[in-house]
């Protein structure tokens, strides 16, 4: 079976948007897409794998790599380092993978720097009403911490422009869907089907890129 064009995809959204059930859809439900797996300084928890869950790495041995230029997106959460490798992003993008990046809009816009092939997508909530009344409906958070999400996301809701996708979540399962059509679409773009690596195993792909006939020259 011929590999299909992979890519990074980045899905971004202010919490309480809908990020984490429209990931874990995707990756349950879109053939060869897969979570990118992180470097990271903080402890291992409980069942937490090596390879699988991060890569674990002391602080001095991520700081080198983080200025050696490996990291395509890296950032300081509470206390601890957090890094994409490049070299896993590659890997995998080489094997057809859609690697998605489920990150803060800090990261996003490092990949966007680093990465011309990535898709940017912003997860939107139909307003900051709505967005108030998921973020009261869970019943988790603290008053404070409920202030400071809703200011969260207002900064990041006016990035949005930046990225090249945006889509509203008024019904979760419509926006899933969406999604997956913008990695079906994605898939397809003539500048990842028509690359050197990819349509030498697919002959009618390779005619597509002959230069097109001189005017007046076309077949009648």
């Amino acid at each position: 079976m011929k590999r299909r064009p992979g890519f990074p995809l980045v899905l971004s959204g202010p919490s309480g948007a809908g990020k984490s059930s429209v990931a874990a859809w995707l990756l349950d439900n879109e053939p060869g897409a897969m979570l990118s797996i992180s470097c990271t300084t903080r402890a291992r928890r409980g069942r937490e794998a090596e390879g699988i869950d991060y890569f674990y790495v002391g602080e001095s041995d991520f700081l080198a790599r983080r200025d050696r230029g490996e990291f395509v997106e890296w950032a300081l959460v509470h206390g601890n380092l957090y890094g994409t490798p490049a070299s896993f992003l590659d890997q995998r993008i080489g094997e057809g993978k859609v690697v998605l990046l489920d990150i803060d809009v800090q990261g996003a816009m490092q990949i966007r720097a680093r990465r011309k092939d990535a898709v940017l997508i912003f997860l939107m909530p139909p307003s900051l009403a709505a967005l108030e009344e998921r973020l009261r409906g869970r019943h988790t958070d603290a008053e404070d911490v409920i202030e400071r999400r809703l200011k969260a996301a207002r900064r990041e809701m006016a990035t949005a422009a930046a990225y090249d996708y945006v889509v509203v979540n008024h019904d979760l399962e419509t926006t899933r869907e969406t999604v997956r059509a913008i990695v079906t679409a994605e898939r397809s773009r003539a500048a990842r089907m028509l690359s050197d690596e990819y349509v030498d195993e697919e002959p009618i792909l390779a005619a597509a890129r002959m230069e097109p006939p001189a005017q007046g020259e076309e077949s009648r």
